[in-house]
């Protein structure tokens, strides 16, 4: 047991490491070779911290544990309104700009019914991944155009500024292989000592994969969150976990439906969507009803509090 969590929790923060030194490499490179910063920011940096979730995603399909990799993304953006989110607000009121409000979150929420939609039937198959895919690209695409359109938009020049300068081709190359090796054995690496303590403890691979893997695969948004918060960044914090959440729903729950695609339990299909579908919807509700357009730390409180009890559900039903 204590050999599990050690290994465990070495395994994540390789796991974080890797996936920073993976982005930094990939951004230096592209940058070297002339692609614009603001496509950099918008593709690889934006994308970076859900990283690990599509490692953990592929490393738990190779070893047929779908329940686990669905359970992740789930267990991610639940974990990334709830407690990220709601420990920001808490720490200090977010305010909302519009563009947020208006675009991106309701891309969050229909992506969100999209997945669910593709859920219903218990199974995710890869003509669901490709639909996925599909999207995905679609978003992605929108987002580019639209940051093109609007050149002096404050995000896309905060996107640009994360992007890494002057950097030798070579320390960019050196740690860009260097992230592409570490990131599938740290994840293998935790996704095998994950199921043993799920094994010890009678969990199942949909529920190790919302609790443990979720909110540790989560670290990278919270760092980045944190960090955005302390700038006095706020439409960097919800660009961080909006964009992440999209990325999870897309693009992650699209990679185990072409490695190992099948069954799912009928709970992520149910209880855990409509929680996800419900959080997801959660900031957006907020925004609406307040005239200030601010989640403030009332709201943090409440959010951080959904999470501490989801938590104790899924745990309690071990008992």
């Amino acid at each position: 047991m204590i050999i599990h969590l050690l290994l465990l929790f070495f395994g994540l923060g390789l796991l974080v490491w890797s996936a920073d030194r993976f982005v930094f490499g990939a951004a230096a490179v592209a940058r070297n070779l002339g692609i614009a910063p603001m496509i950099i920011g918008l593709t690889i940096v934006s994308m970076g911290s859900s990283a690990p979730e599509a490692m953990v995603a592929a490393s738990a399909a190779m070893e047929g544990k779908l329940d686990t990799a669905v359970g992740n993304v789930i267990g991610s953006n639940i974990a990334n309104i709830t407690l990220i989110l709601g420990l920001c607000a808490l720490l200090k009121p977010l305010i909302v700009g519009s563009s947020t409000l208006v675009k991106e979150m309701p891309m969050m929420i229909m992506a969100t019914v999209l997945a669910g939609y593709l859920m219903h039937d218990l199974t995710l198959s890869r003509t669901d991944g490709i639909l996925l895919a599909a999207a995905f690209i679609g978003v992605m695409g929108f987002l580019i155009f639209n940051a093109f359109r609007n050149r002096d938009d404050q995000l896309t020049q905060q996107s640009s500024d994360d992007v890494p300068d002057n950097v030798p081709m070579g320390k960019a190359a050196l740690w860009l292989i260097v992230g592409m090796i570490v990131l599938p054995i740290s994840a293998d690496l935790m996704v095998d000592n994950a199921v043993g303590i799920a094994k010890l403890f009678g969990m199942s691979d949909l529920v190790i994969g919302l609790t443990i893997i979720a909110v540790g695969t989560s670290l990278p948004e919270l760092a980045a969150c944190v960090a955005g918060l302390a700038k006095g960044e706020d439409d960097l914090v919800i660009g961080n976990v909006v964009g992440s959440n999209l990325f999870n729903i897309l693009a992650v729950l699209a990679i185990p439906t072409f490695i190992a695609p099948g069954a799912i339990d009928a709970a992520a299909a149910g209880r855990d969507f409509f929680i996800m579908l419900a959080t997801s919807l959660a900031p957006l509700a907020i925004l609406i009803l307040k005239k200030n357009k601010t989640i403030g730390r009332i709201e943090g409180a409440l959010l951080l509090a959904c999470f501490i009890a989801y938590q104790i559900s899924l745990f309690s039903q071990l008992a």
